[in-house]
């Protein structure tokens, strides 16, 4: 792991997004809203990748940013030639995390190429630093946001006003779809059909 670093800006890629608490069902990926966000999710991590962004950072919090940085080492393992670069807001942060959080975010230091601590200790503004670092390093910014007043819909404004390309997922407008489809009784035989269509919907919905 390294703190050196060569990059393109315009082919590098930064992540925002919510920890678990934030996300619907409480970020429980086997339920049927995370497993349409995740599936978002991908999808413009692998569009980002077909249009020739080869650089990806992200923060290293719990939630959208280790999801993020699992679905980018498990695409370097399948032969993408992408770099994923995580960059701490302070030395050792996560280091307290538990359980399966903890096992992902070892598994995201370990295939980095590239490693950042943006300050050398924790402070008040270390987050909000960290993230303008990747927003100022990046051309495009993809995130998933559900409280615009949290630190996610500070970096999706900054990011904005900086002219970076923008991919958002709003997880609350994709909540609230899934529980219209449920309360209108859609019914269609196999869940991974019904994800798929949902998504269709919502991209659908967002491009209007």
């Amino acid at each position: 792991m390294s703190e050196e670093w060569i990059y393109d800006k315009n082919k590098t890629v930064c992540f925002s997004g919510h920890r678990q608490e934030k996300l619907p069902d409480k970020g429980d990926t086997n339920s049927l809203k995370m497993k349409g966000i995740l599936s978002m999710l991908y999808f413009e991590i692998h569009n980002s990748i077909e249009e020739g962004y080869d650089t990806f950072i992200v923060g290293g919090s719990r939630g959208i940013d280790l999801i993020a940085a699992e679905f980018l080492y498990q695409l370097i393992h399948q032969g993408k030639n992408i770099r994923l670069v995580v960059a701490m807001p302070y030395p050792d942060f996560g280091s307290n995390f538990k359980g399966g959080d903890l096992y992902m975010r070892g598994n995201a230091l370990a295939e980095a190429e590239c490693v950042i601590n943006v300050s050398e200790r924790y402070s008040d503004g270390c987050f909000s630093k960290r993230n303008k670092f990747m927003i100022d390093h990046s051309s495009r910014l993809i995130a998933v946001v559900s409280d615009w007043k949290s630190g996610t819909g500070q970096t999706i404004r900054y990011a904005e006003k900086a002219g970076l390309d923008t991919k958002i997922i709003n997880a609350a407008d994709f909540s609230k779809m899934v529980d219209d489809a449920c309360k209108a009784d859609v019914k269609i035989i196999e869940e991974n059909t019904q994800i798929e269509n949902l998504v269709k919907l919502y991209f659908s919905q967002s491009e209007k």
